[in-house]
């Protein structure tokens, strides 16, 4: 099904705006899953040992469209997953802290009926992807990181570092009550086409691409689940539970992980997420794409993908 443009007038809903034909009319399987005490849309191509993708904001499972075809040919079961309160998924009144997120990741994979997965996850599908090898490591086969740092660096990061404070001005925007929601769905979306825009490398992404991010945004309450994840990691920060947390983060990332980033980014600096190996003991492989921006698995799909199989592929990951 391909979806009508942003402007259309058409209301969106998670049929017409999510569940999408790949480029090219590549077959895909769109179908619900049930974990953690949710329903999670899943978009799946291939067979073989399972990669799962998360995706980042302001997105849903269609960033991996690339990804997914490619891993599906390269002998993967590839699935692309929507967060909870996002794309397909429910939208639940709680359970957005990155504990409970990683558990529906962690759920996702069982639900499927594999004993483990590589996880693949990109801005806060990145955060949870960390957070999910720490808490059930023995379902994490592999780890795969684009454009996000641990989230102990994060944190760091976000509380020593007036750059990358400057850097996440949406997020502490995010705080406000009411304003963000009305925001991202003003104008039928079309903040996520500026946010989407401006975090870009100079490969920019084409309005019709932008259209499909725009109308995912404004089915009911997606906007509003779509920030929750970010109003608990800051309001969190010196909350028993948040310190609880990071505490608990401090345990290593015992899965060989590679981890990606774009030179460019403007919203995680390259020096925020350099780093993040320290907290890993197994294989690091630390990947930085020149002239890249924040989104480099649709900036440079190829280059990205390629990263990827190898990755995935090689038996010896610390060579």
């Amino acid at each position: 099904m391909t979806a009508p443009s942003a402007d259309s007038g058409t209301p969106p809903t998670a049929a017409t705006a999510v569940r999408l034909d790949l480029p090219g009319g590549r077959a895909v399987t769109h179908r619900d899953v049930a974990a953690n005490g949710a329903r999670f849309h899943v978009a799946e191509a291939g067979d073989g040992p399972l990669v799962l993708l998360l995706h980042g904001f302001p997105q849903f499972w269609w960033t991996w469209r690339h990804q997914l075809t490619a891993l599906a040919d390269a002998g993967y079961r590839a699935v692309a997953m929507d967060l909870r309160g996002v794309g397909g998924s429910d939208r639940t009144p709680r359970g957005y802290d990155p504990a409970n997120l990683a558990l529906d990741i962690t759920g996702v994979i069982r639900s499927l009926g594999e004993p483990d997965a590589a996880l693949v996850g990109h801005d806060l599908g990145g955060y949870l992807a960390w957070t999910a090898a720490v808490m059930r490591p023995k379902l994490v086969r592999r780890l795969v990181v684009s454009s996000m740092p641990h989230p102990r660096r994060w944190r760091s990061a976000m509380m020593a570092d007036f750059g990358q404070t400057r850097a996440s001005s949406h997020i502490w925007g995010f705080q406000r009550p009411f304003v963000p929601e009305r925001q991202l769905v003003a104008d039928d979306g079309a903040l996520v086409a500026e946010l989407i825009r401006d975090w870009s490398g100079p490969l920019l992404p084409e309005d019709a691409d932008l259209d499909v991010y725009r109308r995912a945004m404004c089915i009911p309450s997606t906007a509003h689940c779509s920030i929750e994840p970010y109003r608990w990691m800051m309001r969190s920060m010196a909350r028993p539970d948040g310190l609880q947390f990071y505490r608990r983060m401090k345990r290593p990332v015992r899965v060989p992980t590679l981890h990606l980033h774009g030179s460019l980014d403007p919203v995680m600096r390259t020096r925020s997420s350099a780093g993040s190996g320290e907290y890993v003991e197994a294989p690091y492989r630390w990947r930085l794409f020149e002239g890249l921006g924040h989104f480099p698995h649709e900036e440079d799909p190829d280059g990205f993908t390629s990263e990827l199989l190898n990755w995935l592929g090689d038996p010896e990951p610390d060579r």
